[in-house]
């Protein structure tokens, strides 16, 4: 409940900017203490969202298609998740490589991780390209690639320099992502960050000599795309638990078959007025869920959020008269509740709450402040049903 009230209040500011008619309504209300509202508004959006500020990127960035697909599969359009246990933990994210080197060595910073971060998985995507065509009919089928964790020797009193963490054989004329486990390394690094000196790639024949690089090639920052750059995919889990309701079973797909496919708008001026009108009269509608859009390009996110533009988080509204009816969803204590209040067997009983009785979790595809790419998802953003409470 408390989300969503922060969610709506986050809507009332997103209505200043662009309807004319509604600013004037704030300054009206607010007088010279709406900058303030707006601001304390957006500051504790901004807590809901896990952040202290937004993100400040420059010019127009891309994120990497892997998290793209990743984002794609967890959530729908609107950002709603489509099943809570398709993601490890609850944050995903991505790192190019610092070193930028023409060698096979890479170092990722790791920075922006906080160290009460739970590290589950790590992975090191790295693009393999295709051997030169006069290297082609090279006898060689097969190749072993290891991944090292480079060691700083002077810390851990050891002549030993490198760690393995994965190997494994890959075909010499494929071409595509490899990606290689490296969580031993990342948790390791999240205790000391003055450990992370890097990982080292080796290349060698079922044979064990060294592999000729123009035979076994991988993309590197300095002279590829983007698009093919070394990657460090890091899984965790922030510790964020729902606070309130619990998330939809994922076989249940009742109440998600009801929410848009599609960005709703706010309101029309005319069912405004329509509802301010059925109150004056002293009618109300049933409990029911009602449309509640929170658009980030007005709140002006829309230069580090990726997806989704916006999303339909929905509030609960209208009465909860005796007798409550099974289509209200009411808890036995309502119904109770409903009783006294009927029957005036207590004074100053009032009848239940309008409220959700189900709330669905938002994924959030975003830029940090060192313009890594983050996946996030987030618990009781959505309403998805309402009831009697």
């Amino acid at each position: 409940m408390f989300v969503l009230f922060v969610l709506s209040l986050a809507s009332l500011v997103c209505s200043t900017t662009a309807r004319p008619s509604t600013s004037s309504y704030l300054e009206n209300h607010f007088s010279n203490d709406s900058e303030e509202v707006r601001s304390a508004a957006i500051k504790r959006l901004l807590e809901v969202f896990g952040m202290d500020d937004p993100p400040a990127i420059q010019g127009h960035k891309q994120p990497p298609q892997y998290m793209l697909d990743l984002y794609n599969t967890v959530a729908d359009v609107n950002g709603v998740t489509r099943d809570p246990y398709l993601l490890e933990g609850n944050t995903v994210r991505s790192f190019f490589d610092k070193l930028r080197s023409e060698q096979v060595e890479f170092r990722f910073n790791l920075s922006s991780v906080a160290r009460s971060e739970k590290v589950l998985t790590a992975e090191l995507h790295l693009f393999k390209l295709r051997p030169q065509a006069t290297l082609t009919f090279n006898r060689h089928h097969f190749c072993q690639v290891s991944v090292f964790q480079l060691l700083d020797t002077s810390k851990n009193n050891s002549t030993q320099d490198r760690k393995l963490l994965s190997s494994r054989l890959i075909p010499v004329h494929s071409t595509g992502w490899e990606v290689f486990t490296i969580t031993q390394a990342v948790r390791s690094w999240m205790v000391d960050e003055g450990s992370n000196v890097g990982l080292h790639v080796v290349v060698r024949t079922l044979g064990g000599s060294q592999m000729d690089l123009k035979l076994i090639r991988f993309a590197s920052g300095r002279n590829h795309h983007q698009s093919k750059q070394p990657m460090l995919v890091l899984f965790t889990d922030d510790g964020r638990r729902s606070a309130t309701l619990e998330s939809p079973d994922p076989n249940d797909t009742t109440a998600t078959s009801s929410l848009p496919t599609a960005p709703m708008s706010g309101p029309s001026s005319r069912s405004v007025r329509s509802v301010d009108y059925s109150e004056e009269e002293g009618t109300s509608s049933p409990c029911q869920r009602q449309p509640l859009y929170v658009d980030f390009e007005e709140i002006g996110w829309s230069g580090w959020i990726v997806s989704p533009r916006g999303y339909n988080a929905y509030h609960c509204k209208g009465s909860c008269p005796f007798p409550l009816g099974q289509n209200m969803r009411p808890t036995n204590h309502a119904t109770v509740q409903s009783i006294i209040n009927a029957l005036k067997l207590i004074k100053g009983i009032d009848t239940p709450c309008c409220v959700p009785d189900k709330l669905f979790s938002i994924n959030l595809l975003y830029f940090d402040d060192d313009e890594n790419v983050v996946l996030k998802q987030y618990n009781d953003m959505v309403a998805g049903s309402c009831g009697c409470h």
